[in-house]
Order: structure tokens, then C-alpha cells, then sequence
């Protein structure tokens, strides 16, 4: 790899890359991005990625991270963590590692069969039953959010931190699901953090539209 800096391959609505670019943001990390599209992935992004899923970062070594928490680990790392991201994982390991576990399993679980229930279902009537289900259970998990968040502002204590940009991204996609229902809900303190976080300016630079990445094209410095 030839580039002055790493190479971030990310889809922009993707909540795992999503968090890849919150956490480079935050470090100072520059990166090259190229931004794909999931149904016509370039030859050089699936040279590069043994899964084929964003985001991918190919560093200037020649190592490859392909897990959107390892390339957040790694840039707050590499930056000695200059915003105090992981001042809750550094305090609280076990119980921040059983929350990102939950996170990644059990209610991305709950958020993919719940907004696209029609994928995992042989007709309406079964597809309205499971995105019930999951939705209900995806409730239980925010609602616990909702509560550690009635004690301090972020889940990360008294400033955001990991915890925080690891789950905003599919907080985020759970509310895009239904979001006339989910702002009826009464989760007070959750909507708050959620809403301090779309409209924040970190949101928008991370959500910026780049045009798709080819052969050839003038680098996205990001």
C-alpha cells in the first residue's frame, strides 16, 4: 500500500463504520475514505477484506482491521485517547465488555429482525409477529439504557465515551425503524442523549455524502 495514511473502506449509513469514523474523529487519526456501496463492492475492497463488510482499515504496515470496536480501539489507542474515551473501559472493564457484547449480539439481533422483519419471514402476518417480538425485545435493552442514563448524562460517566459511540449508531437505527413510535416512548433520558447526539456536529461530519470510491480518484482525506 502506497498511501500516506491508512486506508478507511466505509458505507456511510452502516452504523459498525458509522463508529469507525466517530472513533477516528475523535483520535485526530487522518485516513484515506474510500466510501463503497455494499451491492457493487470494488475489487480492491474484497482484496482487501476477507468478510466483505465495513468498515475495513488497511493500515500502512500492511495490517488489516476489520472489526468496527478493534479500529476504534486502535485509533483512541494510537492517540492516547485525547477526548477520555476510554476512561469507562479503563475503570470498569468487565462490565463495559458485557454491555458491547450485549450491544453486537443479542440487540443487533433484536434490531435487524425487528427493521427488516419481511427478510426473516415467510409472510406479512409472520413478519408483523417477529418485529413485535424483537422490538420488544430491543425495549428491554434501551430501557436499561434509559435508567443508566437517568444517573449520569452518558454511559460512560460525566463525558461520552466508548460505550456511548459504540451504541448511538444502532440506537439510531432502532428510532429509524418506526420514529413517530419511538419518540412516543417514555424514555426521557435516552432520547435526550440520542438527540444531543444527532444534532451534534461530530454527527454531521461523520455523515457526510462522499460520492463512491473508483479506481483512480482524487483521495477523501477524512
Amino acid at each position: 500500500m502506497n498511501e500516506e495514511w491508512p486506508i478507511l473502506w466505509s458505507f456511510r449509513r452502516c452504523p459498525y463504520a458509522m463508529r469507525a469514523r466517530l472513533a477516528l474523529k475523535s483520535a485526530g487519526m487522518t485516513v484515506v475514505l474510500r466510501e463503497i456501496l455494499l451491492r457493487d463492492k470494488p475489487d480492491a475492497f474484497l482484496a482487501a477484506s476477507k468478510s466483505a463488510t465495513v468498515p475495513v482499515l488497511e493500515l500502512r504496515d500492511g495490517r488489516v482491521i476489520e472489526e468496527s470496536l478493534d479500529i476504534m480501539f486502535w485509533a483512541l489507542q494510537e492517540a492516547s485517547d485525547p477526548a477520555g474515551w476510554l476512561s469507562g473501559w479503563s475503570s470498569r472493564k468487565q462490565e463495559t465488555q458485557a454491555f458491547l457484547d450485549e450491544l453486537d449480539g443479542e440487540f443487533k439481533t433484536d434490531l435487524d429482525r425487528y427493521k427488516y422483519a419481511s427478510r426473516y419471514s415467510a409472510d406479512a402476518q409472520s413478519a408483523l409477529e417477529l418485529a413485535n417480538t424483537h422490538r420488544a425485545g430491543g425495549c428491554n435493552f434501551l430501557n436499561r439504557i434509559d435508567m443508566r442514563l437517568s444517573k449520569k448524562p452518558f454511559l460512560n460517566g460525566y463525558s461520552a465515551g466508548l460505550e456511548d459511540y459504540a451504541a448511538l449508531p444502532f440506537v439510531r437505527q432502532f428510532r429509524i425503524a418506526d420514529m413517530k413510535w419511538f419518540d412516543k416512548q417514555s424514555w426521557p433520558f435516552l432520547q435526550k442523549w440520542l438527540q444531543t447526539f444527532l444534532h451534534s456536529q461530530v454527527f454531521k461530519d461523520v455523515m457526510y455524502k462522499y460520492k463512491p470510491w473508483v479506481p483512480g480518484a482524487t483521495p477523501i482525506i477524512f
